[in-house]
């Protein structure tokens, strides 16, 4: 039985920055869970994703550090050149080799996830260009959380939902303006 809302770890690449401010927007303050995010972007990528994101959200949107402790109504973003772990209530750093030829790397921050939440993981794909998150989505899925895909139609770049789709049977498959809404309606529930 899929619970969800112990956690929201969201994955994104081409087009991510408009993608995760629309969902981000339209989540409350209020939201029992944190949000962990692992957005492709270059090593020397910008570091002010996160004031950007956070001028569209209610949650306090921050890059995550080292041995972080996690709190619900916060986003925490991969910074650049870094993976994003999640363990039972922190988040952990890492410089390991990159995944499918990016750090961060969606796959590895939902692995973490699904070992770290299981059922009370909640896992969404949304618009991209590569296959990453497609492995790390169905871990969650198999772990028994929840899994959500941005409906492909609605993606900048629909490589990364439709890899999504191809690997996991999705809970939902949602429009980018539908995801917020349905997040915050499981969290309020208690299930899909």
């Amino acid at each position: 039985m899929t619970t969800g809302c112990g956690i929201v770890a969201m994955g994104a690449s081409w087009g991510g920055v408009h993608a995760l401010g629309v969902v981000l927007a339209a989540v409350p303050a209020d939201l029992p869970a944190p949000v962990v995010i692992a957005q492709h972007r270059g090593e020397d990528g910008p570091a002010g994703l996160a004031p950007v994101l956070g001028r569209r959200s209610a949650l306090r949107v921050v890059e995550a550090t080292d041995k972080q402790a996690m709190r619900a109504g916060h986003a925490y973003l991969a910074p650049p050149g870094y993976h994003l772990l999640v363990e039972r209530g922190a988040l952990a750093l890492s410089t390991d080799e990159k995944e499918r030829f990016s750090r961060p790397s969606i796959d590895v921050l939902f692995d973490s996830v699904a070992s770290a939440y299981a059922e009370e993981a909640i896992g969404v794909i949304l618009t991209g260009a590569s296959d990453d998150g497609a492995a790390g989505l169905a871990r969650i899925r198999h772990s028994g959380g929840l899994t959500v895909v941005q409906e492909p139609a609605t993606a900048e770049r629909r490589r990364m939902p439709d890899a999504a789709l191809a690997a996991v049977n999705a809970h939902r498959i949602l429009a980018l303006d539908e995801i917020a809404p349905f997040l915050v309606k499981v969290c309020a529930e208690g299930g899909p």
